[in-house]
């Protein structure tokens, strides 16, 4: 049976759609794909490739819901994402940092992150223009993007796949960009890969 696959994003789903592409590698199926922003062109991408998408933003929540709060928010989502029943969760440029709602309220289901830098270097948001900052002022010659299992703790989870990524003499911050998306486009797809076949064995040898 068919692995299925749940993605969460936020934007113009260059990395779902590199998962979307893979679905015969990976011999998984993306189930469904949700997203915090309504104009995210990932949704179009799912939409385009025949996934059924979700779509809940956090402010309008709020204000449709008196009371309820930030964690409310968090169950709910994960309550819809959990309807697909997947067997893996991928947050591929989803920008909102979970709270214990929603991890606690995903049923043992694994949930995995791309981050854009290497581990504990600029965790949480804009970690792209911060690193070519830090580059600019001569504090670190290289960055890198990493899989990572979500945890509490942000962009803190267990590492997957950690791939340096050097800057070079001359870079603009749209020549570093282009270069690392292409590195997320491939580790995305092996993460992937890697945590359905953990998940594999493991229901093997239950």
């Amino acid at each position: 049976m068919s692995r299925r696959i749940a993605v969460l994003i936020s934007g113009s789903g260059t990395n779902l759609q590199a998962l979307i592409d893979a679905q015969n590698t990976l011999d998984a199926s993306i189930v469904q794909v949700f997203s915090n922003r309504k104009a995210a062109y990932g949704l179009t991408r799912a939409q385009n490739a025949n996934i059924p998408t979700g779509y809940l933003a956090l402010q309008p929540y709020l204000k449709a819901n008196p009371g309820k709060t930030r964690d409310d928010y968090d169950e709910e989502v994960a309550r819809r994402v959990s309807e697909s029943k997947p067997d893996l969760i991928v947050l591929a440029g989803w920008m909102h940092v979970f709270g214990d709602g929603f991890l606690n309220n995903v049923h043992a289901v694994p949930v995995i992150n791309l981050h854009p830098a290497l581990p504990g270097a600029f965790d949480g948001t804009n970690a792209i223009e911060r690193a070519y900052e830090a580059f600019q002022r001569g504090e670190i010659d290289r960055s890198g993007v990493m899989v990572h299992r979500v945890v509490k703790a942000v962009d803190r989870g267990e590492p997957l796949i950690i791939r340096e990524i050097p800057f070079l003499e001359g870079d603009s911050l749209g020549d570093f960009e282009t270069r690392l998306h292409s590195i997320e486009w491939e580790i995305i797809v092996q993460a992937t890969k890697l945590v359905l076949d953990e998940e594999k064995k493991i229901l093997v040898l239950s």
